[in-house]
């Protein structure tokens, strides 16, 4: 009698159009996807350099007034478009907005069934459309003219309805798309993206937008561990390890083992840092003598000091880089906390 349950021990059967990745035909197609993508960066590579390459012409001299208009707008930036338009227009509403420009998005199609009362005559609006003759912006267009609310066009035709209508026109060159057959938007919404991102950044720079300032916009995450300072993490007080110059060894390691930090902090007679002790330090002096000498003679002059208000990934540098673990942050020469690499990364700042 036999049984038509297949033996758990024998191997499955794939489908005729599954390949396992060690058949040679694998090694083709592996090989055929990596020129499709290398194809597929240098057409856009190319796109974004034929735009640079612009910005020298009258892009850029719309690129400073399109700056201009955002820069002394009262209000915000409203950002529309339709399609793939649409969603690099998202994107680019949220990079402006979180680098300190009221923005948001508003769709061309909802604008006609009542989000035109989302627009105020102190906004400034960033259409974009590859073409310029996009149907659905027409309310939007029709809306910024009879109420003088500056209209910026992002378009590869300044003479299409969208254009004749703009205050300013940001022109894209025409170029190849990176899709075979010209059809789906690649190259040129690469562009779009990129010429939006320059319009956040120099904003960004022409309005003074600092670190801090970004920190506020950007509370939560690995990105704002990395904006915090090191005044925000580091220990103060009585958690410090502090020692006088002329303390004797004895009493400088009760004092560093007690701290748990690895290290001592060594100050002169007006309480400035003068020096710093470390284990590495202890391991180069060690002898019979060690305990009876002074913080004095043991100590690094000039140790490797931090400023309270460096950015917190900043310190991460400048500890792999000095290949330290710990240091004192300093104000007017005299301790005032100090960090341990390990405070850093507990923080989440990587």
């Amino acid at each position: 009698m036999t049984d038509d349950r297949r033996d758990a021990r024998q191997p499955v059967m794939m489908n005729s159009g599954e390949a396992p990745a060690n058949k040679p035909g694998s090694d083709l197609r592996r090989a055929t996807a990596i020129m499709s993508a290398e194809r597929t960066l240098a057409v856009e590579h190319d796109g974004l350099g034929t735009l640079r390459a612009a910005l020298s012409g009258p892009l850029g001299q719309a690129f400073a007034r399109a700056v201009g208009f955002v820069a002394a707008a009262d209000g915000r930036l409203i950002v529309t478009g339709i399609g793939k338009s649409g969603h690099i227009g998202q994107k680019i509403a949220a990079t402006f907005a979180s680098t300190g420009k009221r923005a948001f998005f508003v769709h061309p199609t909802e604008a006609s069934h009542g989000d035109l009362g989302m627009i105020t005559r102190n906004d400034v609006i960033l259409a974009l459309s590859w073409s310029g003759e996009t149907v659905e912006l027409g309310a939007m267009v029709i809306y910024s003219r009879r109420f003088a609310v500056p209209l910026i066009a992002m378009t590869s035709n300044p003479a299409s309805a969208l254009g004749k209508q703009a205050d300013v026109v940001l022109e894209l060159p025409k170029v190849k798309e990176a899709c075979p057959h010209g059809l789906a938007p690649t190259t040129s919404t690469t562009m779009q993206l990129a010429l939006g991102d320059a319009l956040a950044v120099a904003l960004l720079e022409a309005r003074g937008f600092t670190a801090q300032d970004f920190k506020v916009l950007h509370p939560g995450g690995k990105l704002g561990a990395s904006l915090r300072h090191v005044s925000d993490i580091m220990h103060r007080g009585e958690a410090m390890p502090l020692v006088g110059e002329h303390d004797r060894m004895a009493d400088v390691l009760v004092t560093m083992t007690a701290k748990s930090f690895g290290c001592v902090g060594v100050l002169d007679a007006a309480g400035r840092l003068s020096g710093m002790i470390t284990d590495g330090d202890l391991r180069r002096h060690m002898s019979a003598i060690l305990l009876e000498q002074y913080a004095v003679d043991i100590m690094t002059r000039n140790p490797n000091v931090l400023a309270p208000q460096t950015l917190a990934s900043t310190a991460l540098e400048q500890f792999n880089a000095r290949k330290r673990t710990q240091m004192f942050v300093v104000e007017n020469g005299q301790p005032i906390g100090i960090v341990h690499v390990h405070d850093l990364l507990r923080a989440g700042v990587a």
